[in-house]
């Protein structure tokens, strides 16, 4: 596996027990602990400190500057004559009836081995995954990136982004305003440390570890990654609800119940993935569910049974993000969204 070494520096560092390196064995590096105040507070113990270790030696992607790595449609449109390799991971129905032109039909259970068997990833300049509505391709992205392919990047809003023929099955249906009125607006804190799940393999390094985790999560496909506004307010104490926002937006509402966590500060830190419970499903929110649904990958890496809150706060406070959108920045998906740009029908 050709390896992408990040230039930035990591933003964050694990404190570990044992000396650091390339580590093998499949219990190797039995466990990984961040101190404070001389008391272990939580762990990763046998694969799950090895794979953690491997993703520290690839260059932390979900704490750098890159993540999550998503482009624009009027950047993937302005350079269709580049170097650029376009994957389109809808249903080949979906795919017929209208695509990006030169776009290469992939489903997610099948992208390991394209990247593998069928290109030379790294021939190309940008490698842009597309979805519906930028959800799934933004779950798949963070596998790939994770497993060291660097120029992948999730188009945003997927092809709901792209034309409003798109989106008016998609995004267009999934914006909302049901909920706004059953918001929050009490901190939460992180609860103590607990018990993280427990991931079996006998994998020997880090790498083949990595590998294994990623090829089965994107052989399970799309089942179970997300859930619906109805699921997690009609039941919210069922779930550990994640919120990834700023805290100015988290003050002014969040669903019942949710905890703040930071995007970029939260994912492979001991001390903040202790805190959430492996028993439990995890709900991850954001203002789209775009950056959720890179955060849930991570999570599923490790064996939690994390889900992305599908459309995020569009999907349920949408007008309350539409009169706050100057004084929060909210992204908030309106009829301007979509662009007007060509496509292609069809098989290929």
């Amino acid at each position: 596996m050709i390896r992408l070494l990040y230039l930035l520096p990591l933003l964050f560092a694990f404190s570990c027990s044992s000396p650091g390196g390339k580590k093998t064995g499949s219990n190797a590096g039995e466990s990984i602990h961040l101190q404070e105040t001389g008391t272990a507070v939580s762990s990763f113990d046998g694969p799950a400190a090895l794979l953690l270790q491997e993703l520290r030696d690839q260059g932390d992607y979900v704490n750098s500057r890159q993540f999550p790595s998503m482009i624009k449609p009027e950047t993937v449109f302005a350079e269709l004559d580049s170097n650029n390799l376009v994957i389109d991971m809808r249903s080949p129905e979906y795919f017929e009836k209208g695509h990006i032109k030169g776009a290469a039909n992939v489903r997610m259970d099948r992208l390991l081995e394209y990247f593998e068997n069928d290109i030379i990833p790294f021939r190309f300049d940008k490698i842009i995954l597309v979805c519906y509505g930028g959800h799934l391709s933004g779950y798949a992205t963070n596998l790939l990136r994770l497993m060291g392919y660097g120029n992948v990047y999730s188009m945003r809003w997927g092809m709901s982004g792209w034309n409003a023929d798109f989106a008016r099955d998609f995004w267009m249906k999934g914006v909302s305003s049901e909920y706004q009125d059953r918001l929050s607006t009490e901190d939460v804190p992180k609860p103590p440390s607990a018990h993280q799940p427990v991931l079996q393999s006998s994998a020997a390094t880090g790498e083949e570890l990595l590998r294994e985790r990623v090829s089965s999560l994107l052989a399970e496909g799309s089942k179970e990654i997300f859930a619906t506004n109805e699921e997690v307010f009609e039941n919210p104490q069922d779930y550990f609800i994640i919120n990834l926002e700023r805290k100015d937006k988290y003050d002014s509402g969040h669903i019942p119940g949710a905890i703040r966590y930071k995007p970029q500060g939260f994912l492979g830190i001991p001390s903040e993935m202790g805190t959430l419970p492996g028993d439990k499903p995890l709900i991850v929110y954001c203002g789209t569910g775009m950056t959720s649904a890179f955060a849930v990958a991570y999570l599923r890496l490790f064996g939690y049974d994390a889900r992305s809150l599908t459309y995020g706060n569009n999907g349920f406070m949408h007008q309350k993000m539409l009169d706050q959108q100057e004084q929060l920045s909210w992204h908030p998906f309106s009829d301007d969204t979509p662009n007007g740009y060509p496509y292609v029908k069809g098989s290929k």
